[in-house]
């Protein structure tokens, strides 16, 4: 079990080289990929076929520089407040604890049958 958690730490993505060193390894595929593409389906269709290729390393690579960007937020400290304030928040996703004093604004409202 521990040589398996030694393995798969060489798979994980630590720091923006590594990211993008994967990304330049992906984008070279996809050119390759595009490039036969474009052998085998000649015409427009080859060149869609390339064309979505060439965006596969865009997408990827940015979801791979976003995973490992360093937190800057971890190093600013933060004021924690009270637990409760003084005032109770009105949250709208629940009723609030005191009637409308003026009623209902619609005539069909004031019913009195």
């Amino acid at each position: 079990m521990m040589k398996l958690r030694k393995i798969g730490r060489l798979f994980v993505i630590k720091t923006r080289l590594e990211a993008f060193l994967v990304t330049y390894a992906i984008a070279v595929g996809s050119v390759e990929r595009g490039v036969h593409y474009m052998q085998n389906y000649p015409g427009n269709g080859g060149w869609l076929l390339a064309a979505a290729c060439l965006g596969v390393p865009f997408v990827a690579g940015a979801k791979l520089l976003d995973s490992v960007r360093p937190e800057v937020a971890a190093s600013i400290p933060v004021k924690i407040g009270p637990r409760h304030s003084a005032r109770p928040r009105i949250n709208r996703s629940r009723p609030r604890h005191f009637p409308l004093s003026r009623g209902s604004a619609l005539p069909s409202s004031h019913r009195t049958d």
